[in-house]
């Protein structure tokens, strides 16, 4: 286990995982972005 959090932590912090972080901030940042999410998550809950 602790071997796939190491390459978690270590693609974190390659340039290309820096890049998806911050794609990733800017998409929870724009409402239409986090409305079209709580809306895909309501319908996995309802299933």
């Amino acid at each position: 286990m602790a071997g796939i959090l190491d390459r978690i932590k270590s693609f974190a912090r390659s340039p290309k995982g820096r890049r998806m972080i911050e794609q990733g901030r800017r998409a929870a940042a724009d409402p239409r972005k986090r409305a079209q999410a709580k809306e895909t998550l309501r319908k996995f809950r309802s299933r």
